[in-house]
């Protein structure tokens, strides 16, 4: 069980061997090395910047991130990582019904582009048709509230959102997603040396995070299999209705 904790967590790991969760802990306290340090967190990079001036979409969300289906709701956001050649910027798009994470990009800047860039792969990926009234949320970034980034919702059917509140909470998921990144991925290989090497390693944890990592709120499966048991139900229902 240690030589897997940190790629899949203490509590999915008890999960499957049906032991409690305090129980390892009280064991691995008493094995404890005093030398041992937590994750640093490290300086704090400002993404979320409002352009007081763009019209900002209602929020449709109000906090309540949750979906019935594939494709009903996706939440965007970006967060950032220390090179030896500077400052990387990474954007997710997550489909919020099995927290998938449907697009991503790496930039050396936080232009709309890159944002863009995301979303243009979570098109690709997914092909959200007309019907499935999918809705973006996003927080107050003068990224996602753009002409350019609202056109693109807009030419693809999907209706926006933006957080009302202005804080952290207002896209709490992403929020997650990217704690998640920074804990398991960014701090745990640091020092980064090259955009390069960030990127490759982004790309590897991004399909094992989608693939292979156990995830409470969906019963500890794989974000890809609560996708497939969706879709295995719906054809099942389809067949025995024909």
């Amino acid at each position: 069980m240690d030589k897997h904790r940190d790629i899949h967590g203490v509590e999915p790991i008890c999960k499957v061997l049906q032991i409690a969760p305090s129980g390892y802990r009280r064991h691995a306290a008493q094995q404890r090395n005093p030398n041992l340090r937590g994750v640093r967190r490290g300086k704090v990079v400002r993404t979320t910047i409002g352009d007081m001036t763009a019209v900002r979409p209602l929020d449709r969300v109000n906090r309540q991130f949750k979906a019935d289906r594939p494709s009903q709701l996706w939440v965007s956001d970006f967060t950032y990582a220390s090179t030896w050649q500077g400052w990387q910027y990474v954007a997710f798009v997550i489909d919020v019904y099995a927290r998938r994470i449907v697009g991503w990009r790496q930039s050396s800047s936080m232009r709309t582009d890159f944002v863009l860039d995301a979303l243009e792969q979570a098109l690709y990926d997914r092909q959200p048709q007309r019907d499935d009234a999918l809705i973006h949320h996003s927080d107050r970034g003068s990224q996602y509230v753009s002409i350019r980034y609202s056109e693109r919702l807009a030419e693809a059917s999907i209706e926006p959102s933006v957080g009302s509140k202005g804080d952290s909470y207002d896209n709490a998921l992403a929020e997650t997603i990217n704690g998640l990144y920074k804990t398991e991925l960014i701090h745990r290989r640091a020092p980064w040396k090259t955009k390069e090497s960030l990127e490759l390693a982004t790309l590897e944890w991004v399909s094992w995070f989608n693939h292979h990592r156990l995830l409470e709120p969906i019963g500890y499966i794989p974000h890809a299999e609560a996708e497939e048991n969706y879709y295995r139900q719906l054809a099942s229902q389809a067949a025995m209705s024909a």
